[in-house]
Protein backbone atom coordinates (compact mmCIF):
# COMPACT_ATOMS: atom_id res chain seq x y z
CA UNK A 1 0.00 0.00 0.00
CA UNK A 2 1.84 3.37 -0.88
CA UNK A 3 2.04 6.10 1.45
CA UNK A 4 -0.65 8.49 -1.12
CA UNK A 5 -3.35 5.96 -0.19
CA UNK A 6 -2.81 6.47 3.23
CA UNK A 7 -2.68 10.16 2.98
CA UNK A 8 -5.85 10.11 1.36
CA UNK A 9 -7.51 7.79 3.62
CA UNK A 10 -6.84 10.05 6.33
CA UNK A 11 -8.13 13.18 4.84
CA UNK A 12 -11.15 11.26 3.73
CA UNK A 13 -11.55 10.01 7.26
CA UNK A 14 -11.27 13.42 9.08
CA UNK A 15 -13.45 15.43 6.90
CA UNK A 16 -16.45 13.66 6.81
CA UNK A 17 -17.30 15.43 9.72
CA UNK A 18 -17.19 19.41 8.77
CA UNK A 19 -18.55 17.68 5.06
CA UNK A 20 -21.72 16.35 7.01
CA UNK A 21 -22.13 19.94 8.96
CA UNK A 22 -21.93 21.71 6.07
CA UNK A 23 -24.59 19.67 3.74
CA UNK A 24 -26.39 20.24 6.92
CA UNK A 25 -26.59 23.84 6.63
CA UNK A 26 -27.07 24.26 3.11
CA UNK A 27 -30.28 22.68 3.53
CA UNK A 28 -31.17 24.56 6.49
CA UNK A 29 -30.40 27.71 4.38
CA UNK A 30 -32.33 26.20 1.59
CA UNK A 31 -35.47 25.98 3.68
CA UNK A 32 -35.17 29.13 5.88
CA UNK A 33 -35.00 31.31 2.42
CA UNK A 34 -38.20 29.24 1.44
CA UNK A 35 -39.71 30.18 4.66
CA UNK A 36 -38.69 33.77 4.41
CA UNK A 37 -40.17 33.75 0.63
CA UNK A 38 -43.83 32.75 1.55
CA UNK A 39 -43.76 34.45 4.98
CA UNK A 40 -42.98 38.00 2.91
CA UNK A 41 -45.46 36.52 -0.03
CA UNK A 42 -48.20 36.42 2.49
CA UNK A 43 -47.70 39.56 5.03
CA UNK A 44 -50.40 41.73 5.79
CA UNK A 45 -49.43 44.74 4.26
CA UNK A 46 -50.88 46.95 7.23
CA UNK A 47 -48.57 45.33 9.90
CA UNK A 48 -45.59 44.20 8.33
CA UNK A 49 -42.70 41.69 9.70
CA UNK A 50 -40.12 42.98 11.42
CA UNK A 51 -36.92 42.63 9.34
CA UNK A 52 -34.74 42.45 12.43
CA UNK A 53 -35.82 38.38 13.20
CA UNK A 54 -35.03 37.45 9.47
CA UNK A 55 -31.23 39.68 9.84
CA UNK A 56 -30.63 37.78 13.25
CA UNK A 57 -31.02 34.47 12.04
CA UNK A 58 -29.24 35.55 9.19
CA UNK A 59 -26.47 36.11 11.09
CA UNK A 60 -26.27 32.77 13.34
CA UNK A 61 -26.63 30.57 9.98
CA UNK A 62 -23.53 33.10 8.72
CA UNK A 63 -22.18 31.97 12.09
CA UNK A 64 -22.32 28.52 11.89
CA UNK A 65 -21.11 28.32 7.77
CA UNK A 66 -17.73 30.16 9.66
CA UNK A 67 -17.43 27.80 12.18
CA UNK A 68 -17.97 24.89 9.67
CA UNK A 69 -15.11 26.32 7.74
CA UNK A 70 -12.66 26.77 11.04
CA UNK A 71 -13.73 22.97 11.53
CA UNK A 72 -12.63 22.21 8.07
CA UNK A 73 -9.61 23.88 8.02
CA UNK A 74 -8.48 22.64 11.09
CA UNK A 75 -9.34 18.51 10.17
CA UNK A 76 -7.38 19.33 7.12
CA UNK A 77 -4.40 20.31 9.10
CA UNK A 78 -4.76 17.56 11.34
CA UNK A 79 -5.05 15.02 8.22
CA UNK A 80 -1.56 16.73 6.63
CA UNK A 81 -0.10 16.56 10.76
CA UNK A 82 -1.21 12.33 10.31
CA UNK A 83 0.42 12.04 6.97
CA UNK A 84 3.60 13.54 8.31
CA UNK A 85 3.94 11.03 11.70
CA UNK A 86 3.35 8.22 9.58
CA UNK A 87 6.01 8.72 7.24
CA UNK A 88 8.15 9.59 10.34
CA UNK A 89 7.50 6.09 11.28
CA UNK A 90 8.99 4.50 8.27
CA UNK A 91 12.44 5.51 10.00
CA UNK A 92 11.50 3.30 12.77
CA UNK A 93 12.44 -0.04 10.45
CA UNK A 94 15.11 -1.92 11.74
CA UNK A 95 15.47 -0.27 14.84
CA UNK A 96 15.14 -1.69 18.50
CA UNK A 97 12.08 0.20 20.47
CA UNK A 98 11.44 -0.45 24.73
CA UNK A 99 7.42 -0.01 25.25
CA UNK A 100 5.63 -1.25 28.00
CA UNK A 101 4.96 -5.08 26.77
CA UNK A 102 4.21 -8.15 28.09
CA UNK A 103 5.72 -10.36 25.04
CA UNK A 104 9.68 -11.15 25.22
CA UNK A 105 11.80 -12.92 22.98
CA UNK A 106 13.99 -15.43 23.34
CA UNK A 107 17.02 -14.75 20.81
CA UNK A 108 20.19 -17.48 20.92
CA UNK A 109 18.96 -18.30 24.25
CA UNK A 110 19.13 -15.30 25.98
CA UNK A 111 16.68 -12.59 26.59
CA UNK A 112 16.53 -9.37 28.71
CA UNK A 113 13.28 -7.46 29.98
CA UNK A 114 12.78 -4.65 32.47
CA UNK A 115 9.94 -4.64 35.37
CA UNK A 116 8.92 -1.40 37.65
CA UNK A 117 6.92 -1.84 40.80
CA UNK A 118 3.81 0.59 41.41
CA UNK A 119 5.26 0.61 45.79
CA UNK A 120 7.50 -1.57 47.46
CA UNK A 121 6.83 -5.54 47.85
CA UNK A 122 7.73 -7.73 50.09
CA UNK A 123 8.35 -10.98 46.71
CA UNK A 124 8.42 -10.88 43.24
CA UNK A 125 8.21 -13.22 41.34
CA UNK A 126 8.46 -13.64 37.24
CA UNK A 127 6.52 -16.43 35.31
CA UNK A 128 7.93 -16.63 31.83
CA UNK A 129 4.68 -19.06 29.66
CA UNK A 130 4.93 -20.52 26.40
CA UNK A 131 2.23 -20.20 23.38
CA UNK A 132 -0.02 -22.58 24.97
CA UNK A 133 -0.30 -20.48 28.25
CA UNK A 134 2.31 -22.98 30.47
CA UNK A 135 4.27 -21.39 33.02
CA UNK A 136 7.98 -23.05 31.53
CA UNK A 137 10.00 -21.03 34.33
CA UNK A 138 9.76 -18.80 37.30
CA UNK A 139 12.15 -16.49 38.35
CA UNK A 140 11.93 -15.73 42.06
CA UNK A 141 13.80 -13.44 44.42
CA UNK A 142 13.76 -10.34 42.51
CA UNK A 143 13.85 -7.00 44.14
CA UNK A 144 11.06 -5.28 45.09
CA UNK A 145 11.51 -1.66 45.87
CA UNK A 146 8.91 0.36 43.94
CA UNK A 147 9.10 2.97 41.44
CA UNK A 148 12.68 1.61 40.53
CA UNK A 149 13.59 0.09 37.21
CA UNK A 150 15.20 -3.09 37.13
CA UNK A 151 16.60 -5.32 34.47
CA UNK A 152 16.36 -9.15 34.40
CA UNK A 153 18.51 -11.99 31.98
CA UNK A 154 16.93 -14.93 31.12
CA UNK A 155 18.72 -17.86 30.79
CA UNK A 156 16.28 -19.39 28.03
CA UNK A 157 16.08 -22.71 30.53
CA UNK A 158 13.00 -24.05 32.18
CA UNK A 159 12.22 -24.83 35.55
CA UNK A 160 14.58 -28.00 35.03
CA UNK A 161 17.15 -26.63 32.83
CA UNK A 162 16.63 -27.61 30.01
CA UNK A 163 17.26 -24.64 27.08
CA UNK A 164 14.09 -23.85 25.50
CA UNK A 165 13.68 -23.06 21.74
CA UNK A 166 13.68 -19.62 20.90
CA UNK A 167 11.08 -17.78 20.20
CA UNK A 168 8.27 -15.14 21.62
CA UNK A 169 6.91 -15.68 25.18
CA UNK A 170 4.59 -14.50 27.87
CA UNK A 171 5.83 -12.07 30.72
CA UNK A 172 4.24 -12.12 33.78
CA UNK A 173 5.33 -10.14 36.96
CA UNK A 174 3.45 -10.72 40.21
CA UNK A 175 4.36 -9.09 43.43
CA UNK A 176 2.74 -9.04 47.23
CA UNK A 177 3.60 -6.66 50.02
CA UNK A 178 4.61 -7.70 53.34
CA UNK A 179 0.65 -7.91 54.16
CA UNK A 180 -0.22 -10.48 51.08
CA UNK A 181 -1.53 -7.39 48.76
CA UNK A 182 -1.01 -7.76 45.54
CA UNK A 183 0.96 -4.89 44.29
CA UNK A 184 1.16 -3.72 40.58
CA UNK A 185 3.83 -3.91 38.16
CA UNK A 186 4.52 -2.60 34.46
CA UNK A 187 7.04 -4.63 32.42
CA UNK A 188 8.70 -3.66 29.33
CA UNK A 189 10.59 -5.45 26.66
CA UNK A 190 12.86 -4.27 23.64
CA UNK A 191 12.38 -5.70 20.11
CA UNK A 192 12.47 -4.26 16.39
CA UNK A 193 10.37 -2.35 13.94
CA UNK A 194 9.70 -4.85 10.90
CA UNK A 195 7.58 -2.99 9.02
CA UNK A 196 4.65 0.06 9.56
CA UNK A 197 1.01 -0.88 8.78
CA UNK A 198 -0.96 1.85 6.83
CA UNK A 199 -4.33 -1.03 6.94
CA UNK A 200 -6.19 1.82 8.97
CA UNK A 201 -6.60 5.50 9.15
CA UNK A 202 -3.56 5.69 11.66
CA UNK A 203 0.22 3.77 11.32
CA UNK A 204 0.58 1.40 13.30
CA UNK A 205 4.40 -0.17 13.87
CA UNK A 206 4.65 -4.14 13.56
CA UNK A 207 7.25 -5.91 15.81
CA UNK A 208 9.48 -8.52 15.89
CA UNK A 209 7.57 -9.88 18.91
CA UNK A 210 4.67 -10.11 17.04
CA UNK A 211 2.93 -6.88 18.61
CA UNK A 212 1.48 -4.20 16.67
CA UNK A 213 1.17 -0.69 18.49
CA UNK A 214 1.30 2.66 17.85
CA UNK A 215 5.02 4.94 17.71
CA UNK A 216 3.21 6.64 20.88
CA UNK A 217 3.64 3.66 23.21
CA UNK A 218 7.21 3.53 22.11
CA UNK A 219 9.37 5.23 25.28
CA UNK A 220 12.77 4.67 24.02
CA UNK A 221 15.05 3.89 20.03
CA UNK A 222 18.00 2.78 19.93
Amino acid sequence: MTIESTTSLAVSSNSSTSATASEALTVDYDSFLQLLTAQVQNQDPLEPMDSTTFVSQLAQLSQVEQSIVTNSNLEEINAKLAASGALSDLKLIGYEVTLADDAIELIDGSSVFQYQLDDNADTVTAQILDSDGNVVRELSGLAGTGDTPYTVTWDGTDDNGEQLADGTYTLKVEATDAEGDDVSAATYVTTMVNEVNYDTSASLLVLRNGSIVSSGQVIAVR
